[in-house]
């Protein structure tokens, strides 16, 4: 049996200029991470990452755990969706009628208010009643987001076997889309996931003979000690 190992990025900048890159808090996250892993002696034979600069700077603090020859590929399947207009698009059209008001718009500095928003914003994504215009530039609908993911994580699947252990860093929409590969779960199930997945979480699928099955979601044991409980971050 194969595996392959997902990894959420280090918890990004919110509210910074561009929340696209590790906090200095994410940095030492993926830092823990692959100390632990290089003391427990765990070694992986390829290590992918999406496009993304976060999920780049995340596969970067663990290149240490390939054998010297190997690089990291970069493939654009494994990018988190954009949430910018999907937000957008809820905000426009929805949020005054579902009780958040006209005048509310990006950027939302409020985490627990963004996080709100972002659910409900979602839950018209997937039940497809987000309508786009040509002005809502980089929208992914949600069944082409989650072909993509699925498509990507069958590729590496079928790429990598024999007892292959392959590294993926990624981030929290992607993991839940393969935990609904290997569970089956429905759309409204899958992406409430989505937001239990912690920063450099570590998600483990088996796959081989034709079946893929979940062997570990969203743990941390590189964090659980009393002095890094503070580390313990969703976003």
């Amino acid at each position: 049996m194969s595996e392959l190992i997902l990894v959420r990025h280090g918890q990004a900048s919110f509210g910074a200029d561009s929340y696209d890159k590790l906090s200095p808090l994410g940095i030492r996250q993926i830092d823990i991470l692959a100390d632990h892993w290089q003391a427990l002696g765990e070694r992986f034979d390829q290590l992918y990452s999406g496009e993304l600069v976060r999920q780049i700077e995340t596969a970067d603090g663990l290149r240490a755990l390939l054998p010297a020859s190997a690089e990291i590929q970069v493939h654009p399947g494994l990018n988190e969706y954009n949430g910018e207009p999907i937000i957008r698009m809820y905000l426009r059209d929805h949020a005054d009628a579902e009780g958040f008001g006209k005048g509310l718009t990006l950027p939302i500095t409020d985490r627990k208010k963004f996080q709100l928003v972002l659910e409900a914003a979602t839950a018209h994504w997937i039940k497809g009643t987000l309508r786009a215009t040509p002005d809502d530039v980089g929208f992914e609908s949600w069944r082409d987001f989650q072909n993509r993911v699925h498509g990507t994580l069958d590729e590496l699947m079928q790429r990598h076997t024999g007892g292959s252990r392959v590294l993926v860093a990624t981030s929290g929409g992607v993991i839940a889309l393969a935990l609904q590969r290997a569970l089956q779960l429905p759309d409204n199930q899958t992406i409430v996931t989505n937001w239990m997945v912690n920063n450099s979480s570590v998600t483990r699928l088996v796959y081989g003979r034709g079946k893929v099955s979940l062997a570990t979601f969203n743990a941390l044991p590189h964090l659980e000690v009393p002095a890094w409980r503070d580390l313990v971050t969703f976003r």
